[in-house]
């Protein structure tokens, strides 16, 4: 009698190669695979068994493709509170991750009629506005605009260019505590801009946050608009 031994598709053993090789951290979150052709030779294969494994990977996962870019390391979302007091620090240093922020720009300009309605001003008068990244372990998860009352705090645009910190930048200017008054939270999808600061695809979803922080007092101090990557960022609610 003649037995017969099923042999593993070629493809399932790439794939599991090529997931060990993630797991063990030989690319880490956000790093760019070897190309197809790269991978063909590395496993002797044509393009086509490649393709098949990385279509299981992007399906488990654990990668996700770049139109004209690339293969890359899907990130594991990071858990992102949204409740009375939103600190960006505080919240990745909580979920194990390193926080870091990229200004993008510092400005004073007359407000628009939503910001000047949010913060209680006149029409027209003077607000900071802080555009930036925000990073969590290098990797982009969120652009952000924050705008200030210029008139009460007229020299946070330095505080906010030496600290990258909002929470410590309003305690420079004298408000210790802040709290989130509101939150709205829209889903869209990515302009050209948004896409090339998250490095991620145009047109891929992205998560708005509006919302007010205000003072004890209940006098608004940040008025924000937040884009949140979808993939990277799991926003949760917390009381606190």
């Amino acid at each position: 009698m003649t037995q017969t031994t099923t042999r593993t598709p070629i493809w399932k053993s790439i794939h599991a190669a090529l997931s060990a090789d993630i797991a063990a951290s030989r690319y880490a979150p956000g790093d760019k695979l070897p190309t197809e052709a790269a991978l063909s030779t590395r496993f002797g294969v044509n393009r086509h068994t490649v393709r098949r494994a990385l279509a299981q990977l992007a399906e488990d996962g654990m990668i996700h493709t770049r139109r004209g870019a690339g293969v890359f390391v899907t990130h594991k979302p990071t858990d992102y509170p949204i409740g009375r007091r939103v600190r960006f620090h505080q919240n990745l240093r909580a979920a194990g991750r390193m926080p870091a922020k990229t200004v993008l720009g510092l400005e004073t300009r007359a407000a628009d009629q939503r910001e000047a309605e949010a913060l209680n001003l006149e029409p027209g008068a003077a607000v900071h506005v802080y555009d930036g990244l925000s990073l969590s372990d290098g990797a982009p998860v969120a652009l952000f605009r924050s705008v200030f009352p210029a008139e009460r705090f007229p020299d946070l645009p330095e505080a906010l260019a030496r600290l990258h910190s909002v929470t410590e930048a309003l305690r420079a200017q004298g408000v210790a505590d802040y709290t989130r008054a509101w939150t709205r939270l829209t889903a869209k999808l990515a302009n050209p801009t948004q896409a090339l600061h998250l490095r991620i695809t145009e047109g891929a979803p992205i998560l708005r946050s509006v919302s007010l922080n205000v003072d004890p007092d209940k006098q608004p101090v940040e008025y924000g608009r937040t884009w949140f990557a979808g993939d990277r960022v799991t926003l949760t609610h917390s009381d606190s």
